[in-house]
């Protein structure tokens, strides 16, 4: 295990959206495997903003006072929508999502919100815990 993966990560509450990768599945053309090279569609897999330095460049998650721990290609997050039951394990596949771009987006169900989008998930894993059709969601999510 590297040193960027050891620890735990108490919950946190996020938007997520959803997003492409891999060979076609559901409503997904083909795509690239991601920045880890093995994402898929198909799979419960997420993108991370502190996947590696490179990915944190891009993502730039600290410009929205957020200031994420390094986690790996590989690494589990357990994601639950914030008015569901069933929460998920999801493996990080990919960089994203780039949280700048949305610093202050909020989405609410029941009453509990969630701010920023912190996660994307593939359709399996977010057809999951939501609705696609939704196209965020309000999660949290542990590690």
């Amino acid at each position: 295990m590297a040193s960027d993966e050891i620890g735990t990560m108490a919950a946190a509450n996020s938007e997520t959206s959803w997003f492409c990768c891999g060979p076609g599945w559901g409503p997904c053309n083909s795509a690239g495997g991601g920045s880890c090279g093995n994402c898929r569609s198909g799979s419960y897999h997420t993108a991370w903003p502190n996947a590696s330095a490179e990915c944190w460049a891009i993502t730039r998650p600290d410009r929205c006072g957020n200031n994420l721990t390094r986690r790996g290609c590989g690494h589990t997050f357990y994601v639950k929508h914030l008015c569901g039951t069933k929460e998920i394990a999801v493996r990080i596949a990919d960089c994203g999502p780039d949280t700048d771009r949305w610093c202050g987006e909020r989405r609410c169900c029941g009453g509990k919100c969630a701010t920023d989008r912190l996660l994307d998930l593939t359709p399996a894993a977010f057809s999951a815990i939501g609705d696609l059709s939704a196209g965020l969601i309000p999660v949290t999510f542990r590690s």
